[in-house]
Protein backbone atom coordinates (compact mmCIF):
# COMPACT_ATOMS: atom_id res chain seq x y z
CA UNK A 1 0.00 0.00 0.00
CA UNK A 2 1.23 3.50 -0.78
CA UNK A 3 1.67 6.11 1.88
CA UNK A 4 -0.82 8.35 0.08
CA UNK A 5 -2.26 6.48 -2.93
CA UNK A 6 -5.63 5.99 -1.24
CA UNK A 7 -6.06 9.69 -0.49
CA UNK A 8 -4.91 10.58 -4.02
CA UNK A 9 -7.59 8.32 -5.47
CA UNK A 10 -10.19 9.85 -3.14
CA UNK A 11 -9.10 13.32 -4.25
CA UNK A 12 -9.50 12.30 -7.88
CA UNK A 13 -13.06 11.09 -7.34
CA UNK A 14 -13.92 14.26 -5.38
CA UNK A 15 -12.47 16.49 -8.10
CA UNK A 16 -14.44 14.57 -10.73
CA UNK A 17 -17.69 15.22 -8.87
CA UNK A 18 -16.85 18.90 -8.39
CA UNK A 19 -15.78 19.21 -12.03
CA UNK A 20 -19.09 17.85 -13.29
CA UNK A 21 -21.03 19.96 -10.80
CA UNK A 22 -19.20 23.13 -11.87
CA UNK A 23 -19.88 22.50 -15.57
CA UNK A 24 -23.54 21.72 -14.86
CA UNK A 25 -24.08 24.84 -12.75
CA UNK A 26 -22.41 27.08 -15.33
CA UNK A 27 -24.54 25.56 -18.11
CA UNK A 28 -27.86 26.09 -16.31
CA UNK A 29 -28.33 29.83 -17.05
CA UNK A 30 -27.00 29.39 -20.59
CA UNK A 31 -29.45 26.57 -21.35
CA UNK A 32 -32.39 28.34 -19.70
CA UNK A 33 -31.66 31.49 -21.66
CA UNK A 34 -31.54 29.54 -24.90
CA UNK A 35 -34.79 27.72 -24.09
CA UNK A 36 -36.61 30.92 -23.08
CA UNK A 37 -35.29 33.25 -25.77
CA UNK A 38 -34.18 30.77 -28.48
CA UNK A 39 -30.88 32.65 -28.74
CA UNK A 40 -27.80 32.95 -26.57
CA UNK A 41 -26.94 36.63 -26.43
CA UNK A 42 -30.31 38.21 -25.65
CA UNK A 43 -31.63 38.64 -22.11
CA UNK A 44 -28.97 36.60 -20.31
CA UNK A 45 -29.45 36.06 -16.60
CA UNK A 46 -26.12 37.78 -16.00
CA UNK A 47 -22.84 38.59 -17.67
CA UNK A 48 -20.77 36.30 -15.52
CA UNK A 49 -21.90 32.94 -16.84
CA UNK A 50 -20.25 33.99 -20.11
CA UNK A 51 -16.90 34.10 -18.29
CA UNK A 52 -17.36 30.31 -17.92
CA UNK A 53 -16.13 30.04 -14.31
CA UNK A 54 -17.56 26.55 -13.95
CA UNK A 55 -16.86 25.25 -17.45
CA UNK A 56 -13.31 26.55 -17.79
CA UNK A 57 -12.15 27.42 -14.26
CA UNK A 58 -13.66 24.57 -12.24
CA UNK A 59 -14.05 22.28 -15.24
CA UNK A 60 -11.44 22.17 -17.99
CA UNK A 61 -8.56 23.27 -15.77
CA UNK A 62 -9.33 20.47 -13.29
CA UNK A 63 -9.37 17.67 -15.89
CA UNK A 64 -5.58 16.92 -15.94
CA UNK A 65 -5.29 16.63 -12.16
CA UNK A 66 -8.51 14.62 -11.93
CA UNK A 67 -7.32 12.16 -14.56
CA UNK A 68 -3.94 11.85 -12.90
CA UNK A 69 -5.43 11.26 -9.46
CA UNK A 70 -7.97 8.69 -10.68
CA UNK A 71 -5.14 6.83 -12.39
CA UNK A 72 -3.80 6.05 -8.91
CA UNK A 73 -6.54 3.42 -8.59
CA UNK A 74 -4.99 1.43 -11.45
CA UNK A 75 -1.45 2.42 -10.45
CA UNK A 76 -0.92 3.77 -13.96
CA UNK A 77 0.47 7.22 -13.20
CA UNK A 78 0.86 7.90 -9.52
CA UNK A 79 2.88 4.83 -8.60
CA UNK A 80 6.28 6.51 -8.39
CA UNK A 81 7.94 9.70 -7.23
CA UNK A 82 7.76 11.28 -10.66
CA UNK A 83 4.05 10.56 -10.92
CA UNK A 84 3.31 12.02 -7.50
CA UNK A 85 5.35 15.13 -8.29
CA UNK A 86 3.52 15.54 -11.62
CA UNK A 87 0.23 15.15 -9.79
CA UNK A 88 1.21 18.08 -7.57
CA UNK A 89 2.02 20.25 -10.56
CA UNK A 90 -1.28 19.44 -12.27
CA UNK A 91 -3.18 20.23 -9.10
CA UNK A 92 -1.55 23.66 -9.09
CA UNK A 93 -3.46 24.26 -12.36
CA UNK A 94 -6.60 23.07 -10.62
CA UNK A 95 -6.09 25.57 -7.81
CA UNK A 96 -5.63 28.41 -10.31
CA UNK A 97 -8.81 27.44 -12.15
CA UNK A 98 -10.74 27.07 -8.91
CA UNK A 99 -9.51 30.49 -7.76
CA UNK A 100 -10.77 31.97 -11.03
CA UNK A 101 -14.16 30.31 -10.45
CA UNK A 102 -14.18 31.65 -6.90
CA UNK A 103 -13.38 35.24 -7.90
CA UNK A 104 -15.97 35.33 -10.68
CA UNK A 105 -18.61 33.86 -8.37
CA UNK A 106 -17.92 36.43 -5.65
CA UNK A 107 -18.14 39.24 -8.18
CA UNK A 108 -21.36 37.82 -9.64
CA UNK A 109 -22.96 37.55 -6.19
CA UNK A 110 -21.88 41.09 -5.33
CA UNK A 111 -23.38 42.65 -8.46
CA UNK A 112 -26.45 40.48 -8.94
CA UNK A 113 -28.10 39.43 -12.21
CA UNK A 114 -28.09 41.61 -15.31
CA UNK A 115 -31.70 42.63 -14.78
CA UNK A 116 -30.59 44.47 -11.62
CA UNK A 117 -27.86 46.43 -13.38
CA UNK A 118 -28.93 47.14 -16.94
CA UNK A 119 -32.02 48.32 -18.79
CA UNK A 120 -31.00 46.56 -21.98
CA UNK A 121 -30.57 43.05 -20.53
CA UNK A 122 -28.17 42.12 -23.33
CA UNK A 123 -24.54 41.10 -23.32
CA UNK A 124 -23.73 44.39 -25.07
CA UNK A 125 -23.72 45.97 -21.60
CA UNK A 126 -21.22 43.39 -20.29
CA UNK A 127 -17.54 44.16 -20.04
CA UNK A 128 -15.56 40.94 -20.35
CA UNK A 129 -12.26 41.80 -18.70
CA UNK A 130 -10.20 40.13 -16.00
CA UNK A 131 -9.52 43.63 -14.66
CA UNK A 132 -13.12 43.75 -13.49
CA UNK A 133 -12.42 40.96 -11.01
CA UNK A 134 -10.34 43.36 -8.90
CA UNK A 135 -11.62 46.77 -9.97
CA UNK A 136 -15.14 46.38 -8.59
CA UNK A 137 -14.44 44.88 -5.17
CA UNK A 138 -14.98 48.25 -3.52
CA UNK A 139 -18.69 47.46 -3.50
CA UNK A 140 -20.17 46.20 -0.26
CA UNK A 141 -20.96 42.50 -0.36
CA UNK A 142 -24.41 42.53 1.22
CA UNK A 143 -26.59 40.66 -1.33
CA UNK A 144 -29.12 43.47 -1.09
CA UNK A 145 -30.20 42.79 -4.68
CA UNK A 146 -31.44 39.36 -3.63
CA UNK A 147 -33.24 40.20 -0.38
CA UNK A 148 -34.93 43.48 -1.32
CA UNK A 149 -38.40 43.55 -2.87
CA UNK A 150 -37.10 44.50 -6.30
CA UNK A 151 -33.69 45.23 -7.74
CA UNK A 152 -35.01 46.69 -10.99
CA UNK A 153 -34.29 50.45 -11.16
CA UNK A 154 -37.46 52.52 -11.55
CA UNK A 155 -37.49 54.88 -14.49
CA UNK A 156 -39.95 57.33 -12.90
CA UNK A 157 -38.32 58.26 -9.60
CA UNK A 158 -40.32 61.52 -9.36
CA UNK A 159 -43.60 59.73 -8.81
CA UNK A 160 -43.55 58.09 -5.37
CA UNK A 161 -47.00 56.56 -5.83
CA UNK A 162 -45.76 54.53 -8.79
CA UNK A 163 -42.72 53.44 -6.80
CA UNK A 164 -44.80 52.33 -3.83
CA UNK A 165 -47.26 50.46 -6.04
CA UNK A 166 -44.43 48.71 -7.82
CA UNK A 167 -42.77 47.76 -4.53
CA UNK A 168 -46.03 46.30 -3.23
CA UNK A 169 -46.46 44.31 -6.43
CA UNK A 170 -42.93 42.90 -6.07
CA UNK A 171 -43.75 41.76 -2.55
CA UNK A 172 -46.59 39.68 -3.97
CA UNK A 173 -44.30 38.29 -6.67
CA UNK A 174 -41.70 37.41 -4.06
CA UNK A 175 -44.26 35.24 -2.30
CA UNK A 176 -45.11 33.31 -5.46
CA UNK A 177 -41.76 33.41 -7.30
CA UNK A 178 -43.52 33.87 -10.62
CA UNK A 179 -41.94 37.05 -11.99
CA UNK A 180 -39.15 37.20 -14.56
CA UNK A 181 -37.03 39.25 -12.19
CA UNK A 182 -37.35 36.77 -9.34
CA UNK A 183 -36.60 33.84 -11.61
CA UNK A 184 -33.40 35.53 -12.72
CA UNK A 185 -32.45 36.48 -9.18
CA UNK A 186 -33.03 32.98 -7.80
CA UNK A 187 -31.18 31.27 -10.65
CA UNK A 188 -28.31 33.75 -10.45
CA UNK A 189 -27.99 33.38 -6.68
CA UNK A 190 -28.23 29.57 -6.74
CA UNK A 191 -25.80 29.09 -9.63
CA UNK A 192 -23.04 31.36 -8.38
CA UNK A 193 -23.40 30.33 -4.74
CA UNK A 194 -22.95 26.76 -5.95
CA UNK A 195 -19.94 27.73 -8.07
CA UNK A 196 -18.50 29.59 -5.08
CA UNK A 197 -18.67 26.41 -2.99
CA UNK A 198 -17.26 24.34 -5.87
CA UNK A 199 -14.33 26.74 -6.18
CA UNK A 200 -13.61 26.61 -2.45
CA UNK A 201 -13.73 22.81 -2.33
CA UNK A 202 -11.55 22.42 -5.43
CA UNK A 203 -8.97 24.74 -3.91
CA UNK A 204 -8.94 22.66 -0.72
CA UNK A 205 -8.66 19.34 -2.58
CA UNK A 206 -6.07 20.76 -4.95
CA UNK A 207 -3.89 22.10 -2.14
CA UNK A 208 -4.19 18.85 -0.22
CA UNK A 209 -3.11 16.89 -3.29
CA UNK A 210 -0.12 19.19 -3.78
CA UNK A 211 0.98 18.38 -0.24
CA UNK A 212 0.20 14.69 -0.77
CA UNK A 213 2.29 14.66 -3.94
CA UNK A 214 5.36 15.97 -2.15
CA UNK A 215 4.66 13.63 0.75
CA UNK A 216 4.42 10.76 -1.76
CA UNK A 217 7.84 11.68 -3.11
CA UNK A 218 9.27 11.40 0.39
CA UNK A 219 7.48 8.08 0.91
CA UNK A 220 8.94 6.65 -2.26
CA UNK A 221 5.70 6.17 -4.20
CA UNK A 222 4.03 2.74 -4.31
CA UNK A 223 5.51 -0.01 -2.25
CA UNK A 224 7.14 -2.87 -4.12
CA UNK A 225 4.65 -5.38 -2.83
CA UNK A 226 1.64 -3.36 -3.96
CA UNK A 227 3.17 -2.51 -7.35
CA UNK A 228 3.44 -6.22 -8.19
CA UNK A 229 -0.29 -6.75 -7.76
CA UNK A 230 -2.17 -6.78 -11.06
Amino acid sequence: MTCCEGWTSCNGFSLLVLLLLGVTLNAIPLILNFVDEDQFFENPISCFEWWFPGIIGAGVMAIPATTMSLAARKRACCNNKTGMFLSSLLNAITVIGAAYCLLVSIQALAEGPLICNSQSNTTSSCEFSLKNLTANYKESFDLQWFFEDSCVPHTDSNNPSITNTTANNWRVYNLHFNSIENQHRIIHFSVFLGLLLVGILEILFGLSQILIGFFGCLCGGVSNGRSQIV
